[in-house]
């Protein structure tokens, strides 16, 4: 059986700007890459309704306690991955509450298994583990929009007696997929070296993944002005941090702010609160819980 036609895909078509590509000096290809990704933030921009719109759809569940989940193949699951990881060190949010499923599993992060993105059925015993409910959010991403194991993994959500929030994010136009409640297009067009999505698409989505995770996390309180408030100095370079935040939000001088950073156990929310209020870190713990660690309801 031959594969389905992709001819039609923006992502797979051929860059008239690129077709001497085999001839192109370093000078060459840096200039047209560069040139061609400044195209990004177009994409980014044109797809800035439906993005916002996703987001707030997404809000109400997340803060309730739902999930994000992610899921994609090939270079799309590897960005999804990526940014899920990040979030609870940068965020202290539970590795649970955001989460990314790739074709082929982990393994499929370094070695290629661009096989298993044709099985529309390989999702579904992870999703079903997941025993998703009406709060969660599944969100496909696809550069052309059309990977079985996304749209699949879409459709049996959609199905189930209390379904999650369903997405997909594609880099080509496509018609919204059969149990697919949003879509956003971040139309980034044909690529430098055709059909090569882990290029201009590839940047477009770990944007659009990067503004969704982040927006999320400052809506939850995770965010104080634009410090990442909850972060836990856990090495040196995060120490520093936490004691420059520290140091800004209270005014206090470095070696002050190193030693509120100590008796917090290296959560600059917990020092932070410790300062301006004159408590003590359990006391400051208490104070934050009681008002659902959100920063911005404590400080005078």
């Amino acid at each position: 059986m031959l594969p389905p036609d992709r001819s039609r895909l923006s992502t797979e078509g051929r860059n008239p700007r690129s077709m001497g590509l085999h001839r192109a000096s370093v000078a060459d290809c840096v200039r047209l890459i560069q040139d061609e990704n400044a195209g990004v933030l177009s994409a980014l921009a044109a797809a800035q309704p439906a993005l916002i719109a996703l987001i707030e759809a997404i809000e109400p569940r997340f803060l309730a306690g739902g999930r994000l989940i992610y899921l994609g193949a090939g270079t799309s699951g590897r960005l999804g991955v990526l940014d899920a990881s990040e979030a609870p060190p940068t965020f202290q949010i539970d590795p649970g509450r955001i989460l990314a499923l790739i074709a082929g599993g982990d393994s499929a992060l370094r070695r290629t298994s661009e096989g298993q993105e044709d099985d529309a059925q390989g999702a579904v015993p992870a999703l079903g583990e997941l025993r998703l409910t009406k709060l969660d959010s599944v969100i496909g991403i696809a550069a052309g929009g059309t990977t079985p194991y996304v749209l699949g993994a879409l459709a049996y959500a959609h199905a189930l007696s209390t379904p999650p929030l369903t997405a997909l994010i594609a880099c080509s136009p496509c018609p919204t997929p059969p149990g697919t409640d949003q879509v956003v297009v971040l139309d980034t067009g044909a690529e430098v070296l055709t059909g090569s999505t882990r290029m201009k698409a590839g940047t477009a989505t770990k944007l659009a993944l990067n503004t969704i995770s982040t927006t999320l996390m400052v809506r939850a309180g995770k965010v104080y002005e634009n410090l990442m408030v909850d972060l836990r100095a856990s090495n040196a370079k995060l120490r520093d941090r936490a004691a420059r935040i520290v140091a800004t939000l209270t005014g206090v001088d470095r070696a002050a702010a190193f030693a509120l950073l100590d008796q917090a156990g290296g959560m600059a929310k917990t020092a932070v609160v410790m300062s301006r209020l004159g408590l003590s870190s359990t006391e400051a713990d208490q104070a934050l819980a009681r008002v659902q660690g959100r920063l911005d309801r404590l400080l005078p």
